[in-house]
């Protein structure tokens, strides 16, 4: 058998180099690549700065018993050191299994999985609804699609503090009802009626961005495709479901999944709705916001414990989405 070797550098010809090891493809990657480098470096340090070490210190919180009483903290001209322990997982398992792990987490917990997917649910459907009337070719197109876009343009506290006027018991709906000889809900006082509005008003400042990103999508779809399954005998619920939907398939995919992580951590709409007079319309986020901060003395350890948590839940779903999504196109690609 005859071997052809390279004159020039002693080698086989044919023959594959060894594989650089990990600190040569990073030098590599660093001269070849080093003004993509020097482009990002100023977002990757922002990042670390206002995201890692925030997360960083919080999960060592987590660990530890700190409160407003143990940190380190100056009162006038005295300076306390932090006197907390470190403590373990001991925070996790309080907040999981402890003996108020129900009142304080579980409770919330459900509570936020109902709110998340019902306002989502709403979002989308609602969205769906005014984005296919829009995207008819309709008299005052653009006024609609103005008048439309208004509650998600106005800031989220103006609207917020709208809504809690007129939900108050003097407010205008309950005039309103009154005048109609219906009842009054007691919307920012009752448990049950408190969950409703905040759905409602939730419902109110979302849905503008559900319809406005599948309006998009609604445009992006080539109009032959109805007009061949018009000529083949689809009905309008045929084109819609088989034409519109898988349509929207790769926007719908992008708007539920920011719609999930954004109403699970909506803060604002519940904070600015009820403050800390409705603890069983508090979610998770309003909740550790509420150990952290609402409360004497400030229990941060737990408040970060929830924190991460919440972040747990999240990227686990995400997880299990992005899995479920490629899955389901696999199949519709066989």
């Amino acid at each position: 058998m005859t071997v052809a070797i390279d004159r020039a550098t002693g080698k086989r010809r044919g023959e594959r180099e060894p594989k650089p090891g990990p600190v040569q493809r990073l030098r590599n990657g660093l001269h070849k690549h080093w003004y993509a480098y020097a482009m990002i470096a100023p977002v990757a340090i922002v990042l670390a700065v206002l995201v890692l070490y925030p997360l960083g210190y919080g999960l060592y919180l987590t660990l530890t018993d700190a409160t407003s009483l143990n940190t380190a903290r100056t009162i006038g001209v005295n300076e306390i050191d932090a006197t907390y322990k470190f403590i373990g997982l001991d925070n996790y398992a309080d907040i999981l299994w402890g003996p108020t792990a129900y009142d304080r987490f579980w409770s919330h917990f459900l509570w936020t999985i109902f709110w998340t997917a019902a306002c989502v649910a709403l979002h989308y459907g609602i969205g769906l609804g005014l984005a296919l009337l829009l995207n008819q070719k309709l008299r005052g197109r653009t006024l609609y699609r103005m008048i439309l876009v208004l509650p998600w343009a106005v800031p989220t506290f103006v609207t917020v503090f709208g809504w809690r006027f007129m939900l108050a018991d003097g407010g205008i709906i309950n005039s309103g009802l009154e005048f109609l000889h219906l009842p009054t809900p007691s919307w920012l006082e009752d448990t049950f009626w408190q969950r409703f509005s905040a759905i409602m008003v939730n419902t109110w400042c979302g849905v503008p961005f559900m319809m406005v990103s599948l309006l998009g999508g609604l445009q992006s779809i080539d109009a032959s495709l109805y007009e061949a399954s018009e000529m083949d005998g689809a009905n309008a619920w045929q084109r819609f479901r088989y034409v519109t939907l898988p349509g929207l398939r790769s926007v719908s995919t992008t708007v539920v999944l920011l719609g999930v992580i954004w109403t699970f951590n909506q803060f604002a709409i519940i904070f600015l709705l009820f403050g800390n007079t409705a603890p069983d319309a508090q979610i998770l986020v309003t909740w550790a916001y509420q150990l952290g901060f609402g409360q004497q003395p400030r229990d941060y350890a737990q408040s970060a414990a929830y924190g991460i948590l919440l972040l747990s839940i999240l990227i686990v779903f995400t997880s299990f989405y992005r899995r479920w999504l490629n899955r389901n196109e696999q199949q519709l690609a066989i």
